[in-house]
């Protein structure tokens, strides 16, 4: 019998000897395969499950969140995207300052929640709130890839902290809602160490991935990203808007990410 490489081939050459009985037989066996591997892929990305603590639920009794999954292409730019985050920086110099930013509810409750966890907002402002004022002030905002990018403007589009995630680098299938604790480590994506004592904190069984200021470097978005995760957080109890919110980034994910499906959940 002569030696063959992989098992492939092995086959191939069996095929070849035993004729269209054979050839039955290996198409059963490539749908099996195919069968085994979509079932591993759905086991490998099962939807994450998502816990808030009590200790958030204490300072905030009607938070809503938002856990959007979807299967994604990443790009290095989207022109068209870009002109759908300059018209709404267009559309914001026009209604908002700088002071009346504050008062939108999405980003007013985030900053409620930070100053009862016992941080400054005005020291470490909210995503959402800090993309927002950027634009105000006539400043670009910063051009990462098409999913950053994308996430950035669902957020300021609605105005809530959303993180956003690589699937793959979780440790585990479960993220906590928390609160950041005093000395926790943690490194903020192009911030270096950051203080997220007093900060919401989601935690994977590794440690903190993401709070309303900044996201983790270990578990960052790049181009090679393949299975997104989104979480929309509603600190302003507002179910409606946060469904409104991730549908809005299903539909971004559709027509810049080749994203074909994708689904959310809710959480409390």
């Amino acid at each position: 019998m002569p030696r063959h490489s992989n098992f492939a081939g092995f086959l191939s050459a069996k095929v070849r000897k035993n004729g269209h009985k054979a050839k039955k037989n290996e198409n059963k066996f490539i749908f099996l395969l195919g069968f085994l591997a979509g079932r591993l892929f759905y086991a490998t990305f099962a939807a994450m499950k998502v816990i808030v603590s009590k200790e958030i639920e204490q300072v905030c009794p009607g938070f809503v969140g938002a856990c959007v999954e979807a299967d994604v292409v990443n790009s290095a730019y989207s022109e068209e995207l870009w002109q759908e985050i300059h018209a709404l920086g267009d559309e914001y110099r026009r209604t908002l300052t700088t002071e009346t930013v504050k008062e939108l509810p999405s980003i007013a409750a985030t900053r409620r929640i930070y100053r009862a966890c016992g941080k400054d907002p005005s020291r470490y402002r909210p995503a959402s709130e800090a993309l927002i004022r950027r634009m105000l002030q006539g400043k670009e905002l910063y051009q990462i890839d098409t999913l950053v990018d994308l996430i950035n403007l669902a957020s300021i589009r609605f105005g809530y902290s959303i993180g956003g995630f690589d699937a793959s680098k979780f440790a585990g299938d479960t993220l906590t809602l928390g609160i950041g604790r005093a000395g926790e480590p943690y490194e903020g994506i192009g911030r270096g160490l950051l203080n997220i004592e007093g900060l919401p904190v989601y935690r994977d069984d590794l440690g903190g991935v993401g709070t309303p200021t900044s996201d983790n470097e270990r578990t960052k978005i790049g181009l090679s990203t393949r299975r997104l995760l989104v979480l929309v957080n509603g600190y302003d109890g507002n179910e409606e808007r946060v469904c409104r919110n991730a549908d809005y980034i299903l539909s971004l994910l559709s027509r810049y990410c080749q994203s074909s499906g994708g689904s959310y959940q809710l959480y409390r």
